[in-house]
């Protein structure tokens, strides 16, 4: 995928050789499309700030939907319900479509995809009761889920992804109260889409969740 900054520059070259610039399109959020911008706009959005809490959020939101996706692997192995598989699935893809997101803004910013010391924070001891970050499930819950099958997999799989959902929506809400934060274009809608699209799954879970 090009740069925003790539782009600028191959139709400030189109524009110097007399050829006409070609259009530059800025990516939507997760499930919404992208839009035509022009070059003053392009230029404006290349200069968007950014802070030390959106670098450290997206860092940690990259670890959080890392561990969703390896739930729902886990689901896929384990579960019993198609109607929580199915959902899940659903969860894995818009997530994988986001940590590719929040990598790309990360690397697009010159910052490094991991924070200091998180490679191996999840190794250290293993049974755990303290989860890596808010939401998340802790070794010992992640131990739980997989050594359960079946029906008791699909309630332990909603009762903590739930949990896990919750805790997404409080990174976003944390990230709001810090100053200047998440002023930068790309990384606001993301955060509100964060918050509409698990708010909407948290209710359609716990509906799923009152049948077991």
């Amino acid at each position: 995928m090009h740069s925003l900054a790539g782009l600028m520059l191959a139709g400030w070259m189109a524009t110097q050789a007399g050829a006409p610039s070609p259009p530059i399109f800025q990516p939507g959020a997760p499930g919404a499309g992208s839009r035509t911008i022009t070059a003053a706009e392009a230029v404006a959005l290349s200069r968007s700030t950014f802070t030390a809490d959106d670098v450290a959020f997206m860092q940690h939101m990259i670890v959080h939907h890392g561990q969703a996706v390896e739930m729902v692997a886990l689901l896929e192995a384990q579960g019993a319900d198609p109607a929580v598989k199915r959902l899940g699935r659903r969860i894995a893809m818009s997530q994988e479509a986001e940590m590719d997101l929040m990598r790309g803004w990360l690397a697009g910013r010159g910052q490094p995809l991991d924070m200091p010391g998180m490679a191996h924070a999840g190794h250290a001891g293993a049974a755990s009761d303290t989860p890596l970050m808010p939401g998340m499930l802790s070794p010992a819950r992640m131990q739980a889920l997989a050594a359960a099958r079946g029906p008791a997999f699909d309630r332990l799989f909603l009762e903590g992804m739930i949990r896990h959902h919750q805790g997404a929506i409080d990174m976003v809400e944390t990230l709001m109260t810090r100053p200047d934060a998440a002023q930068d274009t790309l990384l606001s809608d993301f955060a509100n889409a964060v918050v509409a699209d698990q708010s909407a799954e948290i209710l359609r879970m716990q509906s799923l969740l009152s049948d077991f």
